[in-house]
C-alpha cells in the first residue's frame, strides 16, 4: 500500500491534477453564470478558457522547474512533453472540432431533402491558442505561488 499512499501525496501528481480541476471547475461555473443554468458536461469536455490541459502540465512543468532546476534533465523532459500536449489540444483537436462542424453542417443541409438518421459530432475538441496560453500561464503562475507557500 506503500505506493499508493507515495502517489497520493506527491505533490507533481497531486498538484497539477488539482490545476487542472480547477480550470474546469472555473469553465463550468463560469458557464452556469453565463447561461443561468448549470451545465455538467463543462466539468468533463475539452475546449474551452482556459485549456486545463495546458494548465496541469505547465503546473507540473513548472513545479520541476522551480524544485529540480531550470537546467535538469527532468525538467527539460516535461516542458518537452508539456509542450507537445500543448500543440496537439491548440493544433490536431481542433482541426478535428473544425472538421466535426463541417460535417454537422452537411448533415443538417443533407437531411433537409434526405432521410438519415442524425448524429452528430462534438465540435469543442481543442482550443484557440489564447486558451492554451491562458491555461499555460494559469499552471505557471498557481505552481510559483504554490512553491513559495510550500518550500
Amino acid at each position: 500500500m506503500t505506493v499508493l499512499r507515495d502517489i497520493f501525496t506527491n505533490e507533481y501528481v497531486i498538484f497539477p491534477l488539482l490545476i487542472g480541476i480547477l480550470a474546469q471547475l472555473y469553465k463550468f461555473f463560469y458557464h452556469f453564470a453565463r447561461e443561468g443554468r448549470p451545465d455538467f458536461q463543462w466539468l468533463i469536455t475539452t475546449g474551452g478558457m482556459p485549456s486545463s490541459h495546458s494548465a496541469s502540465v505547465m503546473s507540473l512543468s513548472t513545479l520541476i522547474g522551480l524544485r529540480h532546476g531550470f537546467d535538469s534533465p527532468l525538467f527539460g523532459l516535461v516542458l518537452f512533453f508539456s509542450l507537445i500536449i500543448m500543440y496537439d489540444a491548440a493544433g490536431l483537436r481542433r482541426a478535428a472540432g473544425e472538421q466535426a462542424a463541417v460535417i454537422n453542417k452537411m448533415l443538417e443541409e443533407f437531411s433537409v431533402s434526405h432521410t438519415i438518421r442524425e448524429e452528430r459530432l462534438r465540435e469543442l475538441l481543442g482550443h484557440t491558442p489564447t486558451e492554451v496560453l491562458v491555461g499555460a500561464l494559469a499552471g505557471i503562475v498557481a505552481s510559483v505561488i504554490f512553491v513559495r507557500i510550500f518550500p
